[in-house]
């Protein structure tokens, strides 16, 4: 099984909901998710934001329909780490 282990997205949200309330929206969709929430861009009605996800299983299908739900675009993938945790031997 193939796992997401870390995410690095850039975004493009609302003002509201603000990063502390997007950030734990996010965090509530995996019980071992870690949200790390940096601004990149301000202009007058949105934000530009870099979000790194990192976490056992990160169900990224799950984490886009939450910020779309918030308002907010995925504009890119910019890193991801992966794992497979099958056995081959």
């Amino acid at each position: 099984m193939v796992k997401v282990k870390r995410l690095v997205l850039d975004i493009l949200k609302p003002h509201q909901p603000n990063g502390l309330e997007f950030a734990i929206t996010l965090a509530e969709q995996s019980p071992d998710c870690h949200i790390k929430f940096s601004v990149a861009e301000v202009d007058e009605r949105t934000e530009t934001v870099v979000l790194i996800i990192t976490g056992e299983n990160i169900q990224f299908e799950l984490i886009a329909d939450t910020i779309s739900a918030m308002g907010g675009t995925v504009h890119s993938i910019d890193e991801v780490e992966v794992i497979n945790t099958l056995n081959n031997n």
